[in-house]
């Protein structure tokens, strides 16, 4: 039960992160591509707010969003805000990817769901696809941090 509840306090974190990076994407994102900047914007902030109420169901307190998020790179124009876009999904699709491996049942489908929407939204954004989205970037560790508290030291998050 542990490990279940610490993937959904991972994908918590994760679309916390996302939630801000969408912020900044749709502040520098070209006008022909802000609408659909927009939905994905509302579809992570829905998808965060019944991450919270399914932390709780499990008996955990879900953890808040960071104040700010480092992005991973800078963030001047509308290329970067796609490719910003495109890595948000990628990073999203391996935390779903987790949160798949220790589910099952209605939460494995749904979490299988989300990753497949991050798969989609990364190749929409790319306009290229990755064999297995999500698995590169676990290839370094062993499973999902904790949490999506910043460690002793932060006084930010990552995304």
């Amino acid at each position: 039960m542990r490990k279940l509840v610490d993937a959904v306090q991972a994908a918590l974190a994760a679309e916390h992160a996302t939630v801000y990076g969408y912020g900044v994407v749709g502040g520098r994102i070209e006008s022909s591509r802000q609408e659909e900047a927009r939905s994905a914007y509302d579809a992570h902030r829905a998808r965060r707010d019944g991450l919270r109420r399914e932390v709780r169901d499990l008996g955990g307190e879900p953890e808040p969003a960071a104040a700010a998020y480092a992005l991973p790179f800078a963030v001047p124009d509308s290329a970067a805000a796609v490719r910003l876009a495109a890595e948000l999904e990628d990073r999203l699709a391996g935390v779903y990817a987790d949160l798949v491996r220790v589910s099952d049942g209605a939460r494995r489908r749904e979490a299988a769901g989300v990753l497949r929407e991050a798969a989609v939204r990364s190749v929409r954004w790319r306009g290229s696809s990755v064999a297995f989205p999500g698995l590169s970037e676990r290839s370094a560790s062993d499973g999902p941090a904790p949490s999506g508290s910043p460690t002793p030291g932060e006084t930010s998050g990552s995304l």
